[in-house]
């Protein structure tokens, strides 16, 4: 496969993205590195960036055999006189992918990137670059920041479909040109295979492009490392990551619907043959880590955990939660205590310790699952709850119970400019949170975005929960359960902080860009 080098973003905005959704497959789909090719190191995965700060950022790259990964970063197109960074040598143990830490960046920049992958036995024989860029933040607050998020890709057995062009929604994010894209979970659907076709509702055929990994649930590591690759093959997101810098957190779809630790998958689900969730969960954790540019999950990182705070310059400090890996079974959740929750209690103590330091402007919250919505998980019929609510609106109960202590300690700590972004239910909407509405009332008013799905079925609004006096704003969403996305529903939203005012616009946005709802909030408050 061919790569020329990319046009620096502000000039592809103001061309064409369509020749990005051309459905042009990476180099060996379907089909494991080799030995013993001839020819030069190829890279048809593509490239990321993620987790990218003032000074730093991660570079991605997968390569077809192994190789060494070296990347030149430049202030212009030209690359004339780049810097060099020599990163790590790809092979099988992880899955030939690799990340690469750039470091010593200018603050506020654009950086061109380009990869190239050499012949461990030969540095000479390069394949040819791949390039991408990315702007560094800024670290002055003229500048403003913009953001995108949204989550829930390939769900449900929708995938690639090649008569829609793909993932087109990702052409859509790419033309606002964010300084980052949030993805709030749910990136692959390790649970939902991919059909070859599937019927649409009314008549018709959704046709998608599937592999073999894609054919069953994941339960290998190579199965799960096959469900990142799969999303890899469709070239809209492709261009999207040699764009846009990524910041990625995961949900249940990463390793299984509704998962918990210590969970046993039931003996009358045949599809699993494995049947401990933790086993899954450190199979699907390492192939996240490999197909991720996360600096936590990095091979050899000392932390191995998915909650991290980015520091985004004075306006924004945005900190990334993990509601999966630490919470209790799913119950009827409607104890009376609860010291584990749904983040464990570390991870409360850090988000708190954090919220009372930050001295930005804005301090957003990004939540795999949301606060007021109540959730059900109905695997077996129980009556039990996958999220915080559980559908009682009185007191807090069960997993309320660690997020009424939080939104107590934000009050009282008079911490300004919180807000929630969350995506896992399937269709967009905005709740204002108000003690005068609530069951709970110790706290200071606040708002939750949603947004979602990328590409996967969309569903009915889910019910609210009073106990935190949630009233929903505005939402978007259809009235029969999983429509695909040839019947629209399909959602991001935008973050946009306004250098000179601070101001914070939020805007829900539809599949093709265009704005659903838009609310403007003010800096230097505890609630509103």
């Amino acid at each position: 496969m061919s790569h020329r080098p990319l046009p620096g973003r502000r000039s592809v905005l103001r061309g064409s993205l369509a020749a990005s959704a051309a459905l042009t497959l990476p180099v060996g789909l379907g089909a494991a590195p080799a030995f013993a090719r001839s020819g030069r190191p190829e890279a048809g995965w593509g490239v990321q960036t993620g987790d990218v700060t003032a000074d730093s950022g991660l570079v991605w790259v997968r390569a077809d055999r192994p190789a060494r990964m070296i990347v030149e970063t430049s202030a212009t197109e030209s690359f004339r006189n780049p810097r060099r960074w020599r990163g790590p040598l790809l092979g099988a143990g992880t899955d030939f992918t690799g990340t690469t830490r750039l470091h010593g960046l200018p603050s506020g920049e654009q950086i061109h990137y380009r990869v190239l992958l050499a012949d461990p036995d030969d540095s000479r024989r390069t394949g040819e670059p791949v390039t991408g860029t990315f702007r560094t933040v800024s670290r002055r607050r003229r500048d403003g920041v913009r953001f995108l998020w949204s989550g829930d890709l390939a769900g449900q057995g929708w995938g690639i479909n090649p008569d829609l062009g793909g993932y087109r929604i990702y052409d859509a994010m790419a033309r606002l040109d964010p300084d980052f894209f949030l993805c709030s979970g749910d990136n692959i659907y390790a649970d939902g295979p991919i059909p070859e076709t599937q019927a649409l509702p009314g008549g018709g055929t959704w046709r998608n492009i599937t592999t073999e990994e894609k054919a069953k649930v994941a339960e290998t590591l190579a199965e799960y490392r096959g469900n990142f690759r799969y999303n890899l093959l469709d070239a809209n997101l492709r261009a999207f990551n040699a764009r846009v810098p990524s910041v990625i957190q995961w949900d249940d779809h990463e390793v299984r619907n509704n998962w918990y630790p210590g969970e046993v998958i039931a003996t009358t689900d045949t599809r699993y043959t494995e049947k401990s969730v933790d086993v899954l969960a450190a199979r699907a954790q390492r192939a996240f880590g490999e197909y991720f540019p996360l600096p936590t999950l990095r091979p050899g990182a000392r932390e191995g955990r998915v909650y991290r705070v980015l520091r985004q310059g004075p306006l924004l400090d945005l900190f990334v939660l993990d509601m999966r890996t630490y919470r209790n079974a799913n119950s009827p959740d409607d104890q009376t205590t609860d010291p584990q929750g749904i983040l464990g209690r570390e991870q409360l103590e850090w988000l708190k310790r954090e919220l009372a330091r930050s001295r930005a402007v804005w301090k957003v919250i990004a939540a795999d699952m949301p606060i007021g919505l109540v959730v059900p998980d109905a695997t077996e019929g129980r009556p039990n709850f996958e999220a915080v609510a559980q559908g009682d609106p009185g007191a807090p109960l069960g997993r309320e119970l660690q997020i009424a202590e939080l939104l107590w300690f934000v009050k009282h700590r008079r911490i300004t400019g919180t807000l929630w972004l969350t995506a896992d239910v399937h269709h967009t909407s905005a709740q204002h949170y108000q003690p005068s509405r609530a069951a709970f009332t110790d706290f200071e008013p606040f708002w939750e975005f949603v947004s979602g799905p990328l590409n996967a079925g969309a569903f009915p609004a889910s019910p609210l929960d009073g106990t935190f006096g949630p009233e929903r704003v505005f939402v978007k969403a259809p009235a029969a359960s999983n429509v695909s996305p040839a019947g629209g529903y399909q959602f991001f939203g935008e973050v946009d902080i306004d250098g000179d005012s601070g101001e914070l616009t939020v805007r829900l946005r539809e599949q093709d860009g265009g704005v659903l709802f838009s609310r403007t909030l003010q800096p230097g408050r505890v609630g509103q």
